[in-house]
């Protein structure tokens, strides 16, 4: 099964874990409280094609208006609530989405355009800036929220008319001397085209997409030049004019479009548009043959992100400005020290990318990320209650920038992108595929957590269950139901783990790229057994090139970080509590664990001491750690630190 948004449906969370409590939160409060807003705010409304108040307003950040995202805003909610939907009877819900469906049809034009903004704000000029207007971006979000809408209703209401509008982008880009040789500059839409391509097999759709990716960058793609640069000459605009968000003109890495993506040496630019196009890209290599030069690059450019642009906890962008990659090794924790953005779409866009990179290689590497990012940089995005959001998660408080959520946002990709990740967490769980014709089945089963999958093989069901706390506990009991079906398991060992076991004993499983392959034969003999992977709190140190000199608490997949709340002594965002412990020069990036409390005396000692310039020197009796993603959900002054400084 290819994808999260389509494989979820086969899998229950048990209500009681992390994550199905999370899910009960979204499907209580977080669906309708984004609903409410969509309406009070005016998304909801927007696609009556009326005039909106906000579209005489000018841009926060030029040269976007404010309202350009609406679109999208209403596909994700609309793509999400499907998810929801699919597991949870929720009537007015389902009423809202009949609604915007309706909406959405009213507003289609003859042609099949669909825009809010090229049809209502600036008619005639429709597909005249795709690097700065997001055309085909919320394009992308629209038809992700129509294939959701089709799997669970098995009609074409939102289906059809977003496959005409698609249509229409088939005969207008390309590479066609009629055709317009250009892309989008924010990447979304591509990975939508090879969702709905695999949907409904129509062959143009791959076409587009294939075109959309590797015409990126080209230097020379329209008429000898830039794509950017002709486009932005024919609407009479100057090619040098420098939006707010580049830090110079012709910042063309921003979009990931200054060079072919297959020539593109390390990661750069917006860090949400880099996920979604490397995605997009790992996916057509594993659909379209005779792409070794993308897969290669995606390697590269995932090995630089990993090892050189990515926080402990698994968050990936340094700079504000432009909400991206900063240099190699440049990760400041917060705003006092130089930066940290760490968006969650951006977050939520690696766990999008590995798990299309395990399609390709089932690989325990990409794994560990995606669980990395996960129980991180994606969990502490959304409060316990599923009703205040984060769009930076900063490792470090500062006066400036306070640990704390808000209701909602200006530009508000992030709380609905939390919506469809929790709504499909299923599908990243473990995937499989099945012989009906010889009785056989391959699980691989990627991240731990309380939930049963359950698939067809054949006449035959196949079922697997597991029974965890994870990640407060390293114990998983698997049940498996097979049905006289021979099923094969590959249980993932994460990179921090310092050993594990299986009871009853597997004496022929086999460890392989962080794999544990368990064959059929032993499982038809115990099909109920444990795996136990130790949880050992443990300290993490930065990369010596970062000049950060701080260490990290981790425990298992969740870093851990300290807040005012259980250190009420703090007065100063935790910038003078020192390690005095030797440890290693530097530990390679892994993952880490969530418990409710993690003191100090987990350790052999406490190893943080406070030097403040007045008490120098002074041990602490007690440092008190919480989950990362735990952060802002009790109250406080907003003090909040991830990694405490090195004693020097």
């Amino acid at each position: 099964m290819a994808y999260p948004q389509t494989s979820f449906i086969y899998t229950s969370l048990t209500p009681e874990t992390l994550l199905g409590q999370r899910r009960r939160a979204v499907a209580a409060n977080t669906l309708q409280y984004q609903l409410d807003v969509l309406k009070k705010t005016g998304r909801y409304d927007a696609f009556k094609l009326k005039w909106h108040p906000v579209y005489d307003c000018a841009p926060e950040v030029w040269p976007i208006p404010d309202h350009l995202f609406w679109d999208s805003d209403v596909a994700k909610w609309i793509e999400g609530a499907c998810y929801f939907l699919q597991q949870e009877c929720m009537p007015s819900i389902a009423d809202a989405v009949d609604e915007l469906v309706d909406m959405i049809r009213s507003a289609q034009q003859p042609d099949g355009y669909l825009n809010i903004h090229y049809t209502v704000v600036d008619p005639g000029n429709r597909f005249t800036n795709l690097k700065d207007m997001h055309e085909l971006y919320n394009c992308g979000h629209l038809i992700e929220a129509a294939l959701a809408h089709h799997a669970l209703y098995d009609n074409d209401q939102l289906l059809s008319p977003i496959c005409s509008y698609v249509d229409l982008l088939c005969e207008t880009f390309g590479p066609g001397a009629e055709q317009t040789h250009g892309y989008p500059g924010h990447p979304e839409i591509e990975l939508a085209l090879l969702r709905l391509y695999e949907r409904t097999g129509v062959q143009r759709y791959l076409s587009l997409a294939r075109y959309f990716i590797t015409e990126r960058g080209s230097a020379t793609g329209c008429d000898g030049r830039h794509y950017f640069d002709v486009e932005a000459e024919k609407r009479g605009a100057d090619p040098n004019m420098k939006p707010a968000f580049y830090p110079e003109p012709r910042s063309l890495w921003y979009h990931q479009a200054h060079a072919p993506i297959a020539e593109q040496q390390t990661i750069e630019g917006h860090s949400v548009r880099a996920m979604y196009l490397l995605t997009s890209v790992a996916d057509l290599v594993r659909i379209d043959q005779g792409h070794s030069d993308l897969q290669a690059a995606t390697y590269k450019l995932w090995n630089n992100m990993v090892n050189q642009k990515m926080y402990s906890t698994g968050g990936i962008g340094a700079i504000k400005q432009w909400e991206g990659f900063g240099l190699d090794y440049f990760l400041p924790q917060g705003s006092s020290e130089g930066g940290c953005y760490s968006e969650t779409c951006a977050a939520i866009g690696v766990m999008m990318l590995a798990q299309r990179l395990l399609q390709i290689d089932l690989e325990g590497k990409f794994t560990d990320i995606m669980e990395l990012c996960l129980y991180n940089a994606v969990l502490t995005a959304m409060s316990t209650d599923g009703k205040k959001f984060t769009y930076v998660n900063q490792l470090a408080s500062s006066d400036e920038d306070l640990s704390q959520r808000d209701d909602w946002f200006t530009v508000a990709c992030c709380p609905p992108n939390m919506l469809r990740l929790l709504g499909t967490i299923g599908g990243y769980i473990w995937s499989y595929q099945s012989i009906a014709t010889e009785k056989r089945a391959q699980i691989d089963v990627h991240l731990y957590i309380g939930s049963k999958l359950a698939f067809e093989c054949g006449e035959n069901t196949i079922a697997l269950e597991q029974e965890t706390n994870w990640p407060s506990s390293g114990d998983v009991k698997f049940k498996l139901h097979s049905n006289s079906v021979k099923v094969d398991l590959r249980l993932r060992i994460p990179g921090w783990a310092e050993s594990w076991k299986i009871m009853p004993e597997c004496p022929n499983a086999v460890l392989k790229k962080g794999y544990l392959s368990v064959p059929s034969d032993w499982l038809g003999q115990h099909p109920e057994f444990i795996l136990s992977i130790p949880l050992k709190a443990r300290i993490l140190a930065s990369h010596p090139l970062t000049n950060q000199s701080t260490v990290t608490v981790a425990r298992g997949p969740v870093v851990y970080c300290v807040e005012d709340f259980d250190n009420a002594w703090v007065q100063d965002h935790f910038a003078h509590v020192q390690d005095k412990s030797s440890g290693d020069s530097f530990v390679a990036l892994t993952v880490t664990h969530g418990a409710s409390v993690l003191n100090t005396d987990a350790f052999e000692e406490t190893p943080f001491l406070l030097d403040d310039g007045l008490s120098k020197g002074t041990p602490l009796p007690s440092l008190e750690f919480v989950p990362y993603y735990f952060r802002a959900n009790r109250g406080g002054k907003g003090h909040m630190r991830v990694g405490l400084k090195r004693a020097i």
